[in-house]
């Protein structure tokens, strides 16, 4: 990436001062993503949550290089790089986590029902895709994983027998994930489908990716879908269902389930044990879900009479 960066620097006819802030935004872009990350509106969103600690008006400046920088790329979708950028770039304080919750409800009962045995009358690979999608969109519901860190598991990193894998997150720490047994059976549905369509591959089992692409141009190696491609495949299974495809940001699966794991044990503490956030304040903002301040307005105005 940084080639590309020195790249995209030489084109621009700037002041030293302008090319120097430039410079400096993409490489706090670089150390907030890595390396090798793909250009996707993940990546983006990642970089703009490192800055939340800068000024605004440097916020902006590296907000624009890295954008253009995008630009100059040809990669992301602009409205959804738009759309993150409206939305994590507000300085409110700690804001209380609003999302559509229907829309994620209405998107996951959706996916639940994708068995794929109606798509393999015209195709095997239509089959897979929907066992895929299916049983990503149940891993992130019950799992608070990142897209990004969803697409990057290997089939060996999951302890099928526990149900529960070990993962190095944000910030290259180590953590448990857990799955839910709908999504560990989701998961071995879509495994079994792959064995028969899937070409031999001198890469151990352990080592494929647990999630991966079937697209045609693939070709014969089994190669992880990256998390643009999966967001997008996600997209696509919102307009199946019905529901607005503004309706429903890149991280709200994982706001969806803090909020369940929330509702069901009142325990903010295990919530943020479960969603691996650093500091239980962001945790915190997910308490209006639910407690005694739901109870005791039921009380007052919802006695039955």
């Amino acid at each position: 990436m940084k080639t590309e960066i020195e790249r995209f620097l030489s084109t621009f006819d700037r002041s030293p001062r302008t090319l120097s802030a430039y410079r400096n935004g993409l490489a706090q872009f670089v150390k907030a993503v890595g390396e090798d990350a793909e250009l996707t509106t993940e990546t983006f969103v990642e970089f703009l949550t490192s800055l939340k600690h800068k000024a605004p008006s440097t916020q902006r400046v590296y907000r624009t290089a890295v954008l253009k920088f995008y630009s100059f790329s040809g990669a992301g979708n602009w409205a959804e790089l738009k759309e993150a950028s409206d939305h994590y770039t507000r300085r409110q304080g700690k804001r209380i986590v609003n999302f559509n919750r229907e829309a994620i409800e209405q998107v996951i009962a959706y996916c639940d029902s994708l068995d794929g045995f109606a798509a393999s009358a015209d195709s095997p690979s239509l089959r897979l895709f929907a066992l895929r999608d299916r049983a990503f969109v149940l891993t992130l519901a019950d799992s608070g994983l990142r897209i990004s860190e969803a697409c990057s598991l290997k089939r060996g990193d999951l302890d099928w027998q526990e149900g529960r894998a070990i993962i190095i997150g944000k910030g290259d720490k180590q953590a448990v994930i857990r799955f839910s047994t709908r999504a560990i059976e989701a998961l071995k549905l879509y495994i079994h489908a792959r064995a028969g369509v899937e070409p031999n591959s001198r890469k151990p089992l352990a080592s494929q990716p647990l999630f991966a692409r079937h697209d045609i141009t693939a070709s014969k190696i089994v190669k992880p879908i990256s998390a643009g491609g999966m967001w997008k495949a996600i997209k696509d299974r919102m307009t199946e269902a019905g529901v607005d495809r503004r309706s429903v940001r890149i991280h709200d699966f994982r706001h969806y389930f803090v909020t369940m794991t929330y509702l069901a044990k009142g325990d903010l503490k295990l919530s943020q044990e479960l969603a691996r956030h650093e500091s239980i304040s962001t945790t915190n903002r997910y308490a209006h879900f639910g407690g005694e301040v739901d109870r005791a307005y039921d009380d007052i105005f919802n006695k039955k009479k």
